[in-house]
């Protein structure tokens, strides 16, 4: 049976892998920010790190909870900067508020933010060609767009490599290998749509979850 080589790495990558990476999340805005946190946190860090400390994030930020979030003030800041095991950057903390804030007005637009970014294509998850055989860009014309419109409406940390890797863990781009079984169990439970490669960046064999670079 094949699978992605990354999610061989390490146990908790082949958890992440099996149960989540690449399912969409399709009306779960909780679990959508979570996803969207966890590679913001990421940015310059390692994704093993991220899996690490996940429980300790979800501690200091209510479970993601983005509603408690946005109502954070400067006691959160220094209370979460301050727990042990927490990351010591004040800037993500600050950015984890900011973006919570911005996402409550993102629903207020689109009514959700699932509604928002699924809209990006047409509610399919997309299939790149050549991705499948390990063709796997690091970001690409989508998450660049999508980036570009997130810091227009004054998200932090969302570049477009981030923001790839965002898309991949959510399940609008499923870039798990062709020879790997969730891949053919996600495109026989949700609408797809094929797609030739957007302006591709950093195309590279896929080891592990895009944004770690």
């Amino acid at each position: 049976m094949g699978s992605c080589d990354w999610a061989m790495t390490s146990e908790a990558n082949r958890l992440y892998h099996d149960r989540e990476w690449g399912v969409p999340v399709r009306d779960d805005d909780q679990r959508m920010f979570e996803h969207l946190t966890l590679e913001c946190l990421q940015c310059g860090l390692s994704w093993a790190l991220m899996l690490q400390k996940r429980e300790i994030f979800r501690q200091c930020f209510d479970q993601f909870a983005f509603d408690r979030i946005a109502a954070y003030d400067e006691a959160d800041v220094q209370r979460i900067l301050h727990t042990d095991g927490m990351l010591r950057s004040e800037r993500k903390i600050r950015a984890v508020i900011q973006n919570a804030r911005c996402y409550q007005q993102i629903r207020r637009e689109f009514g959700s933010f699932c509604r928002y970014l699924w809209a990006y294509t047409d509610q399919k998850t997309i299939l790149y060609d050549g991705h499948a055989q390990g063709a796997v860009p690091v970001s690409n014309g989508l998450s660049l767009e999508i980036s570009k419109d997130l810091k227009k409406r004054g998200f932090q940390f969302v570049g477009p490599i981030t923001i790839y890797s965002h898309l991949q863990a959510c399940g609008i781009i499923n870039d798990h290998a062709a020879d790997c079984p969730c891949r053919r169990k996600i495109n026989d439970a949700y609408p797809t749509i094929r797609k030739k490669p957007d302006r591709e960046v950093g195309v590279a064999g896929i080891k592990e979850p895009l944004g770690i670079r």
